[in-house]
């Protein structure tokens, strides 16, 4: 199954458990937050990694060489 599926049946089964109406727009709702999320969260974690790295990147350099304090 796609993640656009199963956002479509989590949004929906979310829905109809208000009761109110039909679960369609529960469904409509859930399909695009999944098909954001398939964008947003590989993007977040690469920027995540690529902040880490560049930290310890950082302190390795401050360790190897010093802190680049003088003067």
């Amino acid at each position: 199954m796609s993640a656009t599926t199963i956002g479509a049946l989590i949004g929906g089964a979310i829905d109809s458990m208000s009761g109110d109406d039909s679960a369609a727009d529960g469904a409509i709702k859930g399909a695009i937050v999944a098909n954001v999320l398939k964008f947003v969260l590989p993007l977040a974690v690469t920027y995540a990694v690529g902040w880490a790295v560049l930290r310890g990147a950082t302190e390795l350099k401050a360790r190897a060489f010093g802190d680049g304090g003088e003067g």
